[in-house]
């Protein structure tokens, strides 16, 4: 059998290449009720989610395992799944303070392909394997791949290829039980077909994208750097980020505009450890000192206090 005829038949069995009932007069509704058919169907994403919450979960206490230990979060993908791969990764910084690097991702095709489609480069078998030893993958880290196809010959062989380093594994695709051994936790919420057959930048990438948020998010939590629910280790990057910055001192600790300014500037432009001054009545030396024996956890701190 010809390789392309392999091709030919494993896209025939994925569930994200069959063709959706609802949509099958799509080419003649008008506007609203395209809008609709779509609609309907991004509904169903959240509840194929659901179902995969304790494999997110295992991937959450590998990540928060890994990034305790000094490693990182690596995710792999090609076209739209490793777009949305970098995306993630790259909101993490000034969000919840992580280190570059930490998290990050990485695309078939490369930089390029962020940007401009490079189909091509998700065949690319070799390059999984250059492009991770160009980053000194090492058996610390997690390697996250993300195919909605399940099938994307880069994303696999660079599971293979962490596999074989010793790193943790974690596999996100929307083709639900195809792949239940490629890596150390398999999460596939099973979506359905496409709206348009085949395009799963719709659904496919609506439900990586939940599942991304899932993993960074609580693994985030798990690691300190959200207090109550408001984050607290952003960067203060720009303007915004510092008035939103003294907005959750705060709330977080009742004080006023120009004390949440002044406790800022003293805290060297640390939320957790403004809020610490404040809560603890303590100067800058000591909330450090707190949050570290915290483990970095503000609640933790205050509480130890009182």
């Amino acid at each position: 059998m010809s390789s392309n005829k392999q091709i030919y038949d494993e896209l025939e069995r994925l569930l994200t290449e069959q063709r959706n009932r609802a949509s099958s007069d799509i080419d003649v509704m008008d506007t609203l009720g395209i809008l609709r058919v779509i609609n309907n169907e991004d509904k169903l994403v959240a509840h194929a989610v659901e179902k995969q919450l304790s494999a997110i979960a295992e991937a959450v206490e590998l990540a928060v395992q890994v990034i305790t230990s000094g490693g990182r979060l690596i995710y792999v993908g090609a076209g739209t799944s490793g777009r949305l791969g970098i995306l993630d990764a790259a909101e993490c910084p000034p969000t919840f303070g992580t280190p570059p690097g930490v998290i990050t991702g990485i695309i078939a095709g490369g930089k390029e392909a962020v940007f401009k489609s490079q189909e091509g480069a998700e065949d690319n078998v070799s390059a999984a394997d250059v492009d991770l030893s160009s980053i000194s993958l090492t058996r610390n880290d997690l390697v996250c791949g993300l195919a909605a196809s399940s099938r994307t010959p880069y994303v696999i062989r660079a599971l293979e290829y962490a596999r074989t380093i010793g790193a943790k594994t974690v596999f996100v695709t929307t083709n639900h039980g195809i792949r239940s051994g490629i890596a150390d936790v398999v999460i596939d919420p099973d979506v359905g077909p496409e709206v348009i057959m085949g395009s799963t930048r719709m659904k496919s990438g609506t439900a990586q994208k939940l599942v991304l948020n899932m993993i960074t998010t609580a693994s985030m939590i798990r690691l300190g750097k959200v207090y109550e629910n408001m984050m607290v280790d952003l960067q203060l990057t720009n303007q915004k980020l510092r008035e939103r910055a003294k907005r959750i001192i705060m709330m977080a600790t009742g004080v006023d505009y120009d004390g949440a300014t002044h406790v800022l500037d003293a805290s060297h432009g640390y939320v957790k450890t403004a809020i610490v001054m404040l809560t603890n009545r303590t100067g800058y030396e000591e909330a450090q000192s707190q949050l570290k024996v915290a483990g970095g956890f503000v609640r933790a701190a205050i509480d130890a206090r009182r």
